[in-house]
């Protein structure tokens, strides 16, 4: 694979780094989204930069029509799709005026996506799933090499769980770190100050000979771990249909072209982190992949691999008291105990992590009780 074809990208995804830091992991992410032509999820509260980073990626790609939308209850098809030509109306004909709209975007946003309502929603889940766009007889071929959405809530409708399937990487955006925050001031105050600095770009060509290429990585290195890891992941209740565990792939083929390498590796199942569908799923994830991943860590690696985030304590001790729960509270199948059981392993592997030492050490206590409780019960 010839370097060259990847540095474009990479000098864009530099670029946009150095603009708003302490959010490497959104960036790479929206990368691997762009190669792997999968639509990305941003989930976190307001001020964590999510709308500013997609359009500060957007203004990188070069001739590229690019379109941003916030979503309301209220938002008319029309608003998203364009307008019914009126003098063709007038024929009888049925023909969307699409200047400047959706239809014609190379990269969409679309925040607040679950406001989404039932008049543009099938529209929108076909757009999102098959890159077409039906307007009465009218079918249109849509051009977006990638669709994010955001949102500050995870849906609670079941009639949105379709739309929310429709993004296969899911990222949880949060403030920065309080020891970046100068960092963060400085970077924002040359924003302010040096609005016409030159972003580095990628024509919508260039990035979709990177996703050529992506078609044509060898996963056979992979595949056997791959498997295991998402037995593991349905082991513990963590949803993962077989049409998911299919486009899985491509993110990992994405990780391996932007490290330029014709073969994925062990490491670059990192992007197995990014699917989960609740907030209580990232930490599992977080231990589960790292596990299977952190023996395969080479020079070779994609950087993300190689950053493992210190868990947070509350949310361990929370799933502690969860399994705790559990098996106190009925009785449990032989599959039922196993679960349980592959799950403690997990948050066990991922106490391990915890920076504050007494926090670790009053967690680990209160895993080995509930092992010993489990143990004595069996």
């Amino acid at each position: 694979m010839s370097q060259n074809n990847i540095l474009p990208l990479k000098a864009l995804l530099d670029h946009v780094k150095s603009t708003f830091i302490g959010k490497d992991d959104v960036i790479d992410l929206l990368g691997i989204s762009l190669i792997a032509k999968e639509n990305t999820f941003l989930f976190g509260p307001p001020g964590t930069a999510k709308s500013a980073i997609v359009k500060s990626l957007s203004k990188g790609i070069e001739n590229g029509k690019n379109f941003e939308y916030l979503l309301t209850r209220f938002t008319e098809p029309n608003e998203l799709f364009g307008p019914f030509d009126i003098k063709k109306l007038r024929e009888g004909e049925l023909v969307t005026n699409i200047e400047g709209m959706m239809p014609e975007a190379s990269l969409v946003f679309l925040d607040e996506i679950f406001n989404a309502n039932s008049a543009i929603l099938n529209s929108l889940l076909m757009a999102l799933n098959e890159k077409m766009l039906r307007r009465g007889k009218q079918v249109l071929e849509l051009p977006a090499l990638m669709f994010v959405g955001a949102s500050n809530v995870l849906p609670e409708d079941d009639a949105l769980d379709a739309l929310f399937d429709r993004f296969l990487i899911r990222i949880k955006c949060d403030y920065v770190h309080p020891d970046l925050l100068n960092q963060v001031l400085l970077a924002g105050w040359n924003l302010e100050r040096n609005k016409t600095v030159k972003t580095p770009t990628i024509t919508p060509e260039q990035i979709i000979e990177l996703q050529q290429k992506a078609k044509k990585i060898s996963l056979s290195a992979v595949l056997e771990t791959y498997i295991d890891l998402i037995r593991n992941l349905r082991n513990t209740g963590i949803t993962i249909s077989d049409r998911r565990a299919v486009k899985i792939q491509n993110l990992i083929a994405a990780s391996a072209v932007i490290c330029d390498r014709d073969e994925a590796i062990i490491s670059d199942l990192w992007v197995l982190k990014y699917i989960w569908d609740t907030e209580e799923q990232i930490e599992i994830l977080e231990g589960i992949v790292n596990s299977a991943i952190e023996q395969e860590i080479t020079e070779k690696s994609h950087p993300q691999a190689l950053f493992n985030k210190a868990p947070n304590p509350e949310e361990v001790m929370k799933e502690v008291q969860i399994l705790k729960e559990k098996w106190d509270a009925t009785v449990l199948s032989y599959d039922e105990q196993n679960v349980i059981k592959d799950k403690l392993r997990y948050i066990q592997s991922r106490a391990d992590w915890i920076q504050n030492e007494e926090q670790k050490t009053y967690i680990k206590k209160e895993i080995d009780a509930l092992w010993q409780q489990i143990l004595q019960s069996v």
